[in-house]
């Protein structure tokens, strides 16, 4: 069994990706305990052409010239992480129609395509839409992990196989080594100006969170997890920065590995932050988290596993330190932490389930 997993791998600099490669992994050899693993994201070489490329892609499924659909059958089953929110236009027309091309080849050459646990829309534009009808029709099983994104698939004519949770809680849950009390994630998305939140707001925010904290009696650590790369969106610049201005004494963590960030969330009392999969890291090794949430990924995956500690800072960034703080000072949230893996481990079952019934039946049609 050879499994193609796509738009995910175990480098990218963005830790939340490494959590879709190693999360879809994890998930997958629990029907598969034995196959094998090859992973394709932005910059890989894996393919005979970039897979990034609509025109490539398109190019190549006309002429037929470069190999790419023998390289897409020598896999039994690819699935298709989307970035985990990129099955949508928040992040530009280009992105979603290259991941949509690329889902139809392999389809069109006969391999199962799965849509594993992803964020589907929103889509603003009727192109968008009409583009994930198409990869929502070719796709062999869709899983959603949210209702709100299971609701966007029926809309768009499809409805999904199963509804479930994000892949990070089927990773293992390693030992901490360090104590920490409170590790704040300041995001190099938001830090810039970019569409999704003010940029001078979510500084302030940031700011009078850690000095709210701080004058609480809390110790805060400073986590950046999209590291160091030629993307101008990855953290560390802005943790630096934040360090430098406003917390000269504040512990910096730069985890090396996606092992790192996980066993260093481990040992934390709480987590804040904008990076959603640093708060899905934390609560998945049960430690709490407060999301300091800039679109619609956040809130209904969160609510699904019963988790209500979302701060949404499109509708109220000027609140959301008092509502930080008012939440980080409750006794009860690591008990509500139980309830919650609990609650993702039982909707991943169902995921596994859905998975093995309904790829061995296209499977064995290949055949």
């Amino acid at each position: 069994m050879r499994v193609l997993v796509i738009w995910a791998d175990d480098r990218s600099p963005n830790l939340g990706v490494r959590v879709l490669g190693a999360g879809t992994e994890a998930l997958t050899r629990r029907v598969w305990p034995d196959a094998e693993f090859v992973f394709y994201n932005y910059g890989a070489r894996t393919a005979p052409v970039r897979l990034g490329s609509v025109a490539e892609v398109a190019k190549e499924a006309v002429l037929r010239q470069r190999g790419l659909a023998d390289w897409f059958r020598g896999f039994d089953l690819v699935m298709d992480t989307r970035a985990g929110d990129s099955f949508a236009d928040i992040y530009g027309l280009k992105r979603l129609s290259a991941m949509c091309a690329t889902t139809e080849f392999a389809a069109r050459v006969g391999v199962p395509v799965v849509l594993s646990p992803q964020t589907i829309g929103p889509f603003g534009s009727r192109r968008a839409r009409a583009l994930a009808q198409r990869s929502l029709r070719t796709a062999s099983v869709v899983m959603a992990r949210d209702s709100i994104s299971a609701q966007a698939s029926a809309d768009l004519g499809r409805p999904v196989d199963v509804l479930t949770t994000d892949v990070v809680f089927a990773l293992d849950v390693p030992e901490p080594t360090t104590r920490r009390d409170v590790v704040l994630n300041v995001s190099g998305l938001l830090w810039q100006p970019g569409p999704h939140v003010d940029a001078a707001a979510y500084r302030r925010t940031v700011t009078d969170v850690h000095d709210r904290l701080v004058a609480a009696g809390r110790t805060v650590s400073l986590l950046a997890h999209v590291l160091p790369s030629d993307n101008p969106d990855d953290d560390v610049p802005a943790v630096e920065e934040f360090r430098d201005a406003h917390a000269p004494t504040a512990e910096v963590l730069v985890p090396m590995s996606l092992t790192d960030i996980r066993t260093m969330l481990a040992g934390a009392e709480l987590v804040i932050g904008s990076r959603m999969h640093a708060c899905l890291n934390a609560l998945s090794v049960g430690t709490p988290a407060i999301p300091l949430a800039y679109s619609r990924k956040f809130a209904p995956l969160m609510a699904d596993l019963g988790w209500e500690h979302v701060v949404d800072l499109r509708t109220s960034a000027d609140e959301a330190p008092a509502v930080v703080a008012e939440i980080a000072a409750r006794d009860d949230l690591r008990a509500q932490v139980v309830a919650v893996r609990e609650r993702a481990a039982s909707t991943l079952a169902l995921a596994t389930g859905a998975l093995a019934g309904r790829v061995d039946a296209v499977a064995a049609g290949r055949r």
